[in-house]
């Protein structure tokens, strides 16, 4: 078998990355809840654990994951986001690339693993926020007014961060585990044990 992606693992990659797209905006819209912005990582953790199992029932070849993580951070970018969600959604893919491969794309403890890591680039998303607090909270003043300012400033430090890192990295677990018992056909049809 050829290591090289072909146009079916690329069309499958597209068609996973528009399912990811949506169920992401679609849920970031809770963002307009202030404290849910805060909590959007995890959310979308939550909800995107299954789609990321179900495409890795197809996945067999280095990269898909990566270019996965790259198309979702382009669209981050181009959705008005910095260019960080590029960056990082694209380096935590290689990282969970890295772990299927470890695994020879057959290991359900590593395709579990693999998602945590993957869903742990989101926070590309937030970065900005933590490290030019002062900006962004200029900026969100503007767009969603003194009210929505007042409920999550307080939560914009380094240590609610780290903490929204490690429950984004606990969830995508919960989140992979229970893809993997929904997807149980899928999973034993790939060779996934």
């Amino acid at each position: 078998m050829s290591e090289i992606l072909n146009v079916k693992d690329l069309i499958t990659v597209g068609i996973f990355s528009v399912i990811m797209v949506v169920l992401i905006f679609l849920f970031g819209m809770l963002g307009y809840i202030p404290i849910l912005m805060l909590a959007l990582p995890i959310i979308v953790a939550l909800i995107c654990g299954v789609p990321y199992m179900l495409f890795l029932t197809r996945v067999t070849k280095f990269g898909m994951v990566t270019l996965l993580g790259l198309v979702l951070g382009i669209v981050m970018f181009l959705s008005g986001h910095t260019w960080v969600p590029i960056v990082i959604f694209t380096l935590f893919a290689f990282v969970a690339d890295c772990i299927l491969k470890m695994g020879d794309y057959s290991s359900v403890k590593n395709s579990i693993i693999s998602y945590s890591c993957f869903i742990v680039g989101i926070m590309g998303n937030m970065l900005p926020f933590f490290v030019l607090r002062d900006y962004f909270i200029g900026s969100i003043r503007n767009s969603m007014g003194n009210d929505y300012v007042n409920v999550i400033a307080p939560f914009l430090n380094y240590e609610v961060f780290i903490i929204l890192v490690i429950l984004t990295f606990i969830f995508g677990l919960i989140s992979a585990y229970l893809g993997k018992i929904v997807l149980k056909k899928h999973f034993e049809r790939a060779g996934i044990a």
